[in-house]
């Protein structure tokens, strides 16, 4: 089924999102504004969608192909190159020369058997063992990429020893350099939870108990503990029983979370049960006393209310408009007791913190502000002390939208924000995309520098920041 010829899908039509399938190198940039400081050096990386050949009826934003654009922060230059993701459906309509899937929005009874949906590999991605890790939402084939120059070394299966797929949200410990994962999938065991070590040789692996399938998205870590979700957003089940997807919001249902030690046992994971909700992303994770402490995005209503008689696209269009709210849970390990709340209730989510403080005791996350008139825009940025809750804004200009940032640590730097953020910026009405460099302790005065990007970046979904002392290593 095509989309209709009077219903625009701005997923396709708006220049925000629509493919650019143009991959250059540029060594070097243009400095629009500002000077680019010489005190921190790496790569901003950030994976989004970008189809490469037209789609087959309907278009979800969410359908296209991975693509990485990436900036290179060097001793105060900084150069860009973008590159597709090799993945394998990708190559397969590379020798057709055309579409071959069809996406989220359509009957997927007729895509090549080997994929039932394609593994896009468009949403996530990861620094580890010296490369770039791709990864897609729905949970599949991670991919290997060089960090230097983006090219797709291969699906990456650990030396063999991965059995199963893995979820777009793993985590990387900075502190430690392992990989930590889930799976999740519509048949048992639904969901499987694993940790790889950081040269990429071990692999430890565990399914984990569900009452049946779930949709988790993320998951967070702490210094000894891996923290996964069940949430009461997903398939109902008498549909698929039938061979249907039908989304469904269980509110009758608590949140659960299941605490595991990092190289736990499936009869090791703890539950602990939250009020209803669904949680896009999380922040971060730590141990404070005998308390573990969450920070995240909650959304308390995952599926709001759809217009009558809407047609699929305004489908689509509405069910994306989330609100969130900055949202805290507290563990106690050695009581049980569940302890929960709001910090800030303004709609903001894609959250990044210090990579460097991930899973330990930190304070601040960066945040996009969301802009959701009609489809999902970034506004803006904000900083959060998440102790408090309270926040600084930096909005961007007219006709400006961004992307998920990243937070670059300044070299011997001092405290968790001495730093910058780091994101790209399309302006519409100029045609124009930039790199715009933030100081983190001066967040409210906004960038410090701009810098041209010589092609347009469409909207995407996350980003890492990669260290210069990994990526520049001798």
């Amino acid at each position: 089924m095509s989309t209709p010829k009077t219903e625009t899908n701005p997923y396709l039509s708006d220049i925000l999102y629509s493919p650019n399938d143009q991959e250059i190198t540029v060594d070097e940039l243009t400095v629009l504004e500002g000077e680019v400081p010489s005190d921190f050096n790496g790569a901003y990386v950030r994976n989004g969608p970008n189809p490469k050949y037209d789609p087959i009826g309907r278009h979800h934003w969410f359908d296209g192909d991975g693509m990485l654009h990436a900036v290179y922060i060097k001793d105060g230059k900084v150069g860009y190159r973008n590159r597709y993701i090799q993945t394998k459906g990708l190559q397969h309509e590379k020798e057709a020369g055309k579409s071959l899937w069809v996406g989220l929005m359509e009957n997927p009874s007729q895509n090549p058997k080997f994929e039932p949906l394609k593994n896009t590999s468009n949403t996530d991605v990861v620094f580890h063992n010296n490369n770039l890790i791709s990864l897609w939402y729905i949970s599949g084939e991670p991919y290997r990429v060089d960090a230097k120059t983006l090219e797709t070394i291969g699906v990456e299966d650990f030396g063999g020893k991965l059995k199963n797929n893995v979820s777009a949200h793993s985590k990387v410990d900075e502190n430690t350099g392992e990989f930590i994962f889930f799976d999740y999938g519509n048949t048992y065991p639904y969901m499987m939870y694993g940790v790889v070590s950081a040269d990429g040789k071990s692999l430890h692996s565990v399914p984990i108990e569900l009452p049946g399938p779930r949709l988790p998205h993320d998951m967070w870590i702490s210094e000894n503990y891996s923290i996964l979700m069940d949430l009461p957003l997903f398939n109902d089940p008498e549909a698929l029983k039938n061979g249907r997807y039908k989304l469904g919001y269980f509110d009758e249902l608590p949140s659960r979370f299941g605490v595991i030690p990092r190289y736990g046992n499936s009869n090791d994971i703890r539950w602990f049960e939250a009020k209803p909700c669904y949680i896009y992303h999380s922040i971060n994770a730590w141990e404070e006393g005998d308390e573990l402490v969450l920070i995240g995005c909650r959304v308390e209503n995952p599926l709001p209310p759809v217009k009558k008689g809407a047609s699929e696209i305004e489908r689509m269009l509405q069910l994306m408009r989330n609100e969130f709210t900055l949202y805290y849970w507290r563990f106690n390990l050695k009581t049980g007791a569940v302890k929960e709340g709001v910090l800030d209730d303004l709609n903001t989510e894609f959250p990044i913190i210090n990579l460097d403080y991930l899973g330990r005791k930190g304070r601040y996350c960066y945040n996009v502000h969301l802009d959701i008139s009609y489809t999902l825009n970034f506004d803006g940025l904000v900083k959060y002390d998440t102790w408090t809750g309270q926040s600084q804004k930096y909005m961007f200009g007219p006709h400006q939208y961004g992307n998920e940032a990243a937070f670059a640590p300044r070299i011997n730097a001092k405290s968790e924000d001495d730093g910058y953020v780091i994101t790209y910026i399309y302006d519409k009405e100029k045609d124009l995309s930039e790199l715009i460099i933030i100081d983190a302790q001066n967040f409210e005065l906004g960038p410090i520098a701009r810098v041209a990007i010589p092609q347009r970046v469409p909207m995407g979904f996350h980003a890492t920041w990669v260290n210069g002392k990994n990526l520049y290593k001798k």
